[in-house]
This record gives C-alpha cells, structure tokens and sequence, in this order.
C-alpha cells in the first residue's frame, strides 16, 4: 500500500511541474500580446503613463465634474478621452499584474512538483523490501 501512495506523490508532482511550465509559458505569450497591444507603449511604462493619466484626469474631473452632475454641461472631448486612456491604462496595468501571478504560480508549482517527485522516488527508495537472501 505504501508503494502506491508513493507513486501517487511522485505523479503529482510530475502534474504539478507540468502545470508549472503550462503557466509560465502562458504568462509568456500573455505579456507579449499585451505589449503588442499598447505598442509605441512599453509595459515598463504603462504604470507611470497610467499614474500621470490619472492626474490629469482627475484635474479635468475637478473642474468639470459638478457641471455635469448638475446637468449645466456635456463632458467635454479631453475628459472622455483622458478618462478612456486612464480606463485603458488601467486594464493594461491589472492584465500585467495578473500575468505576474500567474508567472509566480507556475514557479511555486515547479518547485512543488519538483519537492513532491523527490519525495515520492525518496519514499518508494526506503519502502523496497529487503534482498531476499539464501542461506546455503
């Protein structure tokens, strides 16, 4: 019975590794769809664009914000599109974010997957029987 528990330590950890290496590829890939997408944008520079963005955003809100709660005015064309860039920024940043938990994912597996297979092989090492040995 033993045995069998041990191969299914070491089988899950071959999945987990596995899963490991499906994540980081896929977190790969991610990133460098997301940085076709906000080309001429760098992803290094996505939190600090989305951070200026926002400021000006919120200036333009300050001022025109009760104008158009009170219905006095329509937003005007700088307001929708700086609060359209800092949605899109914002998306952007959040996708990036969960890209790198995802990448972090994939390494907690590998190292998950690779601690389970050791344990398994190093269980089902010191669960063999003994030599059977003949005394003649």
């Amino acid at each position: 019975m033993n045995r069998y528990i041990t191969w299914i330590i070491a089988i899950l950890g071959v999945a987990s590794l596995v899963l490991g290496i499906i994540f980081i590829v896929q977190a790969n890939s991610g990133r460098q769809a997301i940085a076709d997408q906000i080309t001429p944008l760098k992803i290094s520079e996505v939190s600090a664009k989305y951070d200026t963005v926002k400021a000006q955003q919120q200036a333009f809100a300050a001022i025109e914000e009760p104008k158009i709660q009170a219905g006095q005015a329509a937003p005007t064309v700088m307001y929708d599109y700086l609060s359209a860039q800092r949605a899109i920024l914002g998306l952007a940043k959040a996708n990036i974010g969960l890209l790198g938990f995802i990448q972090m994912s994939g390494i907690v597996d590998i190292v998950i997957g690779v601690g389970l297979i050791l344990a398994g092989l190093g269980l089902l090492k010191q669960s063999k029987p003994p030599a059977k040995t003949t005394a003649g």
